[in-house]
């Protein structure tokens, strides 16, 4: 369907384009300058000391997992309520996710429950900034010390949000950022991994070229399993055009963002997103929750009712996100049912996400909202 205003949409200049051009015209079409001079500008963005830029988010979780030995029988305290990557990359290594609800306000996982469902077999907390919202760090850190855990950052949603004037992404043992076109940035498909461990940027580094030693240059040899993970040339050249201009970026998100919470907020069926104090978000989505109205009917068709209603109108919505743990592929192989975790079960009922993207239109906002408003009506 051809939206009038879709969900997202890359923010792609001349410049961009001019960048991903000049590197056609070299015979490094990979492993050259730009892949290198992105991950220099990511890393002091983030203030890490390495990042090993790959060819998705997905692959930088799957080398984190498979970096710190986490592997069969091992268990992984992580979140239901997001993008179904930040558990399969656990499955990947025929380790278990175990999951914990999420908090009411946030949509993270609700720290207060870790620890009793920490075992002999875990091994690490895989913690996502749902939303580019930060997840509660300081305690995820003194829960991963007092046990003696890794902490991974699926960060693929909040490149530029910050916690206490800390960026994320910075705050585990490794962690990640995607840049998939509806992010904050992008590569086309593309992700970054993030560490202060030489030891887990070597073996990333290594992994992701198919296991080729990091110091060497012999092309042929090979010192351990590894995959082809890399993310090309001109991908890398978008990604430098596109991160040479984040400031802008991050404040035209900030700015639509603001439009939607003046005009959505006296809107009694709805509750705008929540930020926690301490924390300074990205935006990588604008999602609004239904509030409880004292109706017959369930909330999620409601909400479901609502986006193919402004699907007619032109303008595309969705649910963000569907509980993990009741995709079929996951109710089959672990025999989840409903009421396992309720909140995540609750909030993915009620999120409604509209249209987001750099250079949306305070018009095109207030045709969302206009629409918005007579669907909730009607």
């Amino acid at each position: 369907m051809n939206y009038k205003i879709p969900l997202s949409r890359p923010d792609i200049t001349q410049k961009d384009i001019e960048e991903v051009t000049r590197v056609l015209k070299t015979p490094y079409l990979s492993l050259g300058k730009k892949y290198l001079e992105l991950q220099k500008l990511i890393a002091k963005f983030a203030g890490v000391k390495y990042a090993v830029v790959v060819n998705s988010g997905t692959s930088g979780l799957h080398l984190i997992i498979r970096a710190l030995g986490i592997g069969e029988g091992d268990e992984v305290i992580t979140t239901p309520f997001s993008f179904i990557a930040s558990s399969n990359c656990i499955l990947y290594e025929k380790a278990k996710p175990v999951f914990v609800d999420i908090e009411e306000k946030t949509f993270n996982i609700d720290v207060s429950k870790i620890e009793e469902k920490i075992t002999k077999k875990t091994k690490a907390i895989l913690a996502v900034d749902v939303f580019s919202q930060p997840a509660d760090w300081q305690e995820l850190k003194k829960i991963a010390k007092k046990h003696n855990l890794f902490l991974i950052e699926d960060s693929a949603e909040a490149l530029g949000s910050e916690q206490g004037g800390k960026k994320c992404g910075s705050f585990g043992d490794a962690g990640i950022f995607a840049f998939y076109p509806n992010k904050q940035i992008t590569t086309g498909e593309g992700g970054v991994i993030l560490t202060d461990n030489k030891n887990i940027y070597e073996l990333c580094q290594s992994m992701a070229n198919q296991g080729r030693e990091v110091k060497d240059e012999k092309w042929l040899e090979h010192v351990r399993l590894g995959y082809n993970y890399r993310l090309d040339e001109m991908s890398c050249a978008l990604g430098v055009s596109q991160m040479k201009r984040l400031k802008e970026i991050l404040r035209k998100r900030a700015r639509t963002a603001e439009l939607y919470n003046e005009k959505l907020k006296n809107i009694k069926e709805l509750e705008i997103p929540h930020i926690k104090d301490g924390n300074k978000i990205s935006w990588f989505v604008y999602v609004v929750k239904l509030a409880e109205i004292r109706q017959p009917g369930d909330i999620g068709e409601k909400r479901d009712k609502i986006i193919k209603e402004m699907a007619k109108r032109g303008i595309q919505c969705s649910n963000y996100f569907q509980a993990i743990h009741l995709q079929p592929f996951y109710k089959k192989e672990f025999s989840y049912k409903e009421g396992d975790y309720p909140v995540a079960e609750n909030i993915s009922k009620k999120t409604l996400a509209l249209p987001f993207f750099n250079n949306l239109t305070e018009k095109q906002i207030d045709f969302t909202v206009k629409n918005l408003k007579e669907v909730i009506k009607k």
